[in-house]
């Protein structure tokens, strides 16, 4: 294989894995003008060397395909993806092949919005059903996530006997920050940018949980209608906004490329104040019939191409660097710059990552950077190009929001503050603290603990149990019964077992079932807190990163400070196993299925009470598997393993 076949064969398969990561796992790793610079390359080098031309190049196929768990739906008219330009000469020479084969027309210039494509299908004026464009030809049935989406017509002004629009389902900037916000509470991963965002929700199994992400689309294009004649392109918007679609939010049709080409520049200049994302501009020929002309490749049509605008490169000063405490304790460095405008919007900050990227750039307060602007939201330092300071930045050693040491575990490039009371993470310990698995105080949910910190009332953990009945009947929206539900179930919540303590804690790297060996290992919070790495490592299940995440915490001040609130305000600091007898010693079991006896919690109780232990996934340490009714993938594998299977009634045996 010579160097070219090499080269080509290595795009293709580079190609195939971004696409699927963008795609069908909504998880990007490069940004799109990367992959556009490669699937470029690729078309250059399989017009020069023909011979290696493939009919299943990423060239001749649209990116995606259909997901298995949704239905899949065939697109009767065929859902096309559009060729890019990156320059006025390729805008030019599209104009040029338009003429070539259809003579002087009109063009129709709108922004191309950033987000998932989908069809939407009504039937006598009503909505029928809704898909994912998938690979063009055949995509996913996501009816019931679209029928949430606040700007999806149910019903049209005219009821047509059947229309298929096209659209693109899109993240507000505004609802995106907010659904990142959130991830950052639950200390899940969050999405990258807003396209991914859409993608990943439109996606959801559960339409009530699209409901939430504050989603919204903007409609493009009729691919098929009954009903109506339609000629042109913008006869079709307006036409489209008649029946009540909101459509793209500006288009302009004009007479020349040159005119086109001034909408696009002028779309460019405006895309940073807009509250959407967009990639780019689209041109199409305005004629429907000049389009039939023209007709399309086996991936795109002809009469339409896609302007992508370039990332945007600046160079400036970096005057300073701040350090802020995200929600889950991460120090964030962020580039304050002298302004430059960038990709439409007025730049003066940049996103430094962590302290490897600041390490790997030799970035420092003083020198001049280079700073782009390209997919994501916050604009990111490329580069020095000029060296004014001594070394590289480094982080302060000591939380700027509460004091304490900061800390960098081994394999992570996160530097973090661990410290509970820390003030900058104070909602999300308290959200943590309060939830069903930690100390379970009902009545105490994310938004009625937000407000009894904005209001002052919480202003650490402890101020929990301090709460007054009076003091929040008198806020707004609380009566007598709220307050004294919840005074009563902060009372309930001192009596929890010390495990579900520890784990609302939110030590890092301690799971429920961790924190619950714990408590069983060391009976009580003193004999915890005053426990080494190489006690807590005679645990079976504990690792060395779990072990010193445990002594680290407690070796805090804060940490102490805080049990000793908790105690004296008369929280349970005791282990509340009780072993009735070893049976079960040594013993580990594994749950699965529907019991007709006990709930699974019962029965682990049970099972601890006997001093065996339970686990959620099974390996060849497993002793028993504990079989109800519908059991699953976990009853296979123990079936392939050779652990012991047993029935409810082999159980109840065995605990008499």
């Amino acid at each position: 294989m010579n160097e070219t076949e090499k080269r080509i064969n290595d795009l293709r398969a580079q190609l195939r894995y971004h696409s699927d990561r963008y795609y069908n796992d909504d998880a990007p790793e490069i940004e799109d003008y990367q992959y556009d610079m490669m699937m470029r390359e690729l078309k250059a080098l399989e017009e020069k060397y023909p011979e290696y031309d493939s009919v299943d190049s990423p060239t001749k196929r649209v990116g995606g395909k259909a997901d298995n768990s949704f239905e899949s739906v065939v697109h009767s008219v065929r859902m096309e993806s559009l060729q890019d330009a990156f320059s006025k000469e390729e805008i030019f020479d599209f104009d040029k092949r338009v003429k070539d084969g259809a003579g002087a027309v009109s063009y129709v210039v709108e922004p191309k919005i950033d987000g998932l494509s989908v069809s939407l299908e009504y039937v006598n004026g009503e909505f029928f059903r809704g898909s994912t464009r998938g690979d063009g030809d055949t995509g996913e049935d996501v009816s019931g996530n679209l029928r949430v989406i606040r700007n999806v017509p149910l019903k049209l002004n005219k009821p047509l006997p059947y229309i298929e629009v096209r659209g693109e389902v899109y993240m507000p900037k505004k609802s995106f920050d907010k659904v990142v916000d959130r991830q950052l509470l639950n200390d899940e991963k969050p999405f990258k940018n807003p396209r991914n965002a859409a993608a990943g929700s439109l996606r959801q199994k559960d339409s009530k949980v699209t409901a939430t992400r504050g989603l919204d689309i903007f409609v493009f294009n009729i691919q098929q209608v009954e009903g109506a004649e339609l000629s042109s392109h913008k006869q079709s918007l307006d036409f489209l906004r008649e029946l009540g679609f909101n459509t793209i939010p500006f288009y302009e049709r004009v007479n020349s490329i040159e005119d086109a080409f001034k909408e696009v520049e002028k779309i460019g200049e405006m895309r940073g104040d807009l509250e959407f994302d967009i990639d780019g501009a689209v041109i199409k020929v305005d004629d429907f019939s000049t389009r039939d002309i023209l007709g399309s490749t086996s991936k795109f049509p002809k009469w339409a191409v896609a302007f992508k605008y370039p990332p945007e490169e600046k160079q400036t000063k970096l005057i300073d660097i701040e350090i802020t405490v995200g929600r889950t304790g991460v120090l964030t460095p962020t580039a304050v710059l002298e302004s430059v405008h960038l990709a439409g919007t007025t730049v003066s900050r940049a996103t430094l990552h962590n302290q490897d990227f600041i390490n790997e750039k030799g970035v420092n307060i003083g020198d001049i950077v280079t700073v782009r602007k390209a997919g994501d939201i916050i604009p990111e330092v490329l580069c020095v190009n000029e060296k004014n300071s001594q070394g590289a930045f480094v982080y302060p050693e000591i939380c700027p929001s509460c004091g304490e040491k900061v800390v960098r575990e081994e394999g992570e490039a996160a530097i973090r503050c661990i410290n509970p009371e820390c003030p900058a993470q104070l909602l999300r310990n308290l959200i943590h603290f309060c939830s069903r698995d930690a100390m379970d105080i009902e009545g105490l949910g994310p938004s009625i603990i937000e407000t009894f910190v904005n209001e002052g009332i919480i202003k650490k953990t402890s101020d929990i149990y301090r709460l007054d009945k009076e003091e929040i009947a008198k806020l707004e929206g609380f009566k007598e019964t709220s307050a004294n539900n919840i005074i009563n179930s902060v009372e309930k919540s001192k009596e929890n077992d010390l495990g579900k303590l520890i784990f609302a804690l939110g030590i890092r790297h301690i799971g429920e079932k961790a924190a619950k060996l714990l408590s069983d290992e060391f009976k009580n919070i003193e004999a915890v807190m005053s426990a080494s790495v190489e006690d807590i490592l005679n645990i079976e299940g504990y690792g060395k990163i779990m072990a010193e995440s445990v002594v680290d915490f407690f070796s805090s001040e804060s940490a102490k400070e805080l049990i000793n609130e908790l105690t004296l305000a008369g929280v349970n600091t005791k282990s509340k196993t009780v072993i009735k007898d070893n049976r079960f010693e040594g013993k580990t079991f594994v749950l699965t299925g529907t019991l007709e006896s006990f709930k699974r919690s019962e029965a682990s109780k049970i099972i601890e009470g006997y001093g065996g232990k339970t686990s959620s996934s099974v390996s060849k340490k497993t002793d028993y598997v504990l079989a109800g009714a519908e059991a699953g993938s976990k009853l296979d594998k123990a079936n392939a393993l050779g652990v012991a299977v047993i029935s409810e009634d082999e159980f109840k045996e065995m605990i008499k």
